[in-house]
């Protein structure tokens, strides 16, 4: 099978099928080494994936009856991700794939996640890292599965790139919050900050998490010493003090942080992470929480969302 063929009988897109061409003279991989079948569903447990998500990935399990093309993407893709272990930058792992073909390939990228995880297990002990961060870590596939199947497949193409950083040990989970090693061409003294769908954003939460990184960090990543942490969210934007009380988490999250000047679109990020949806009309948004209503009420006035930056030095 070259890039070619396989491009041709992937019937894909035409974009996603340049992007196949694009492997042309990659050296071919073999079907790469997956946990056995028996192992999967206590696995799956470890990495937080619900019943339902669990019971798919298993239906669909690769195996010699998978197409012959679509066995050798998944060589593909596991070879190009385990070729930058190690980094933590934004990475495109492969082609989006019709996942209405079946659970095969809906959860195509989950066993690339799975063939990854004894490479990250062996990057993180050689970094010394836990062994408890590096599992709660990596159950982030569980949520974001989760999430995707509240979105109806629409929160799928952004958590597939986010969830390369897991397999190539860039982000690491200590408490409420998450850390991603700096990133090339960023700034190389900052840690990015994320905030995963997690419960409450409390002060007391986050304390325990930069105090947790503060330690983590410079003793098993020496040779990166950062001094400050940078956070691009919807959460930043000053708006949201207009709708929510100043004693609010995220009232209190937002004054961590020196606002950097400019932003971005975050609308969709605030639909994504607020709502769990992208497509439903605003008259049908549920209006539970104050941060839901508010989101409403912004939009509907015609305002937008912004996506802001702020930057933190944490305490020495």
């Amino acid at each position: 099978m070259d890039a070619r063929s396989a491009a041709e009988r992937l019937r894909l897109p035409a974009e996603q099928a340049a992007w196949v061409r694009g492997l042309d003279g990659r050296a071919p991989d073999a079907v790469p080494s997956l946990p056995p079948l028996t192992r999967v569903p206590a696995l799956l447990d470890r990495l937080a994936v619900a019943a339902d998500d669990a019971a798919e990935i298993i239906v669909g399990w690769p195996s010699e009856r998978w197409p012959e093309e679509l066995r050798w993407l998944l060589g593909q893709v596991v070879a190009g991700v385990r070729a930058d272990l190690g980094g933590a930058g934004w990475l495109v792992p492969g082609p989006s794939l019709p996942r209405d073909r079946g659970p095969a390939w809906k959860h195509f990228y989950v066993y690339a996640y799975l063939a990854l995880l004894d490479d990250v297990l062996a990057y993180h002990a050689g970094r010394g890292v836990p062994e408890p961060v590096s599992w709660v870590t990596l159950a982030d596939l569980g949520r974001n599965l989760a999430i995707d199947r509240r979105m109806n497949g629409e929160g799928w193409p952004v958590m597939l790139q986010w969830l390369t950083l897991h397999v190539r040990g860039g982000v690491y989970e200590l408490g409420r919050l998450q850390f991603q090693r700096r990133r090339p061409g960023g700034d190389p003294t900052a840690l990015s900050l994320h905030v995963p769908r997690s419960g409450a954003l409390t002060p007391s939460a986050c304390d325990a998490s930069f105090e947790w990184a503060r330690e983590l960090f410079p003793r098993h990543f020496p040779d990166e010493p950062y001094c400050v942490v940078t956070c691009g969210s919807w959460l930043l934007d000053p708006a949201l003090a207009e709708y929510l009380p100043a004693d609010s988490n995220i009232i209190r999250f937002q004054r961590r942080f020196e606002l950097l000047p400019d932003g971005e679109d975050g609308d969709e990020d605030f639909l994504r992470f607020v709502f769990g949806t992208l497509t439903t009309p605003l008259e049908e948004l549920p209006a539970r929480t104050i941060l839901q209503r508010a989101g409403i009420a912004h939009l509907k006035s015609g305002g937008h969302w912004q996506n802001r930056t702020g930057r933190l030095v944490p305490r020495t």
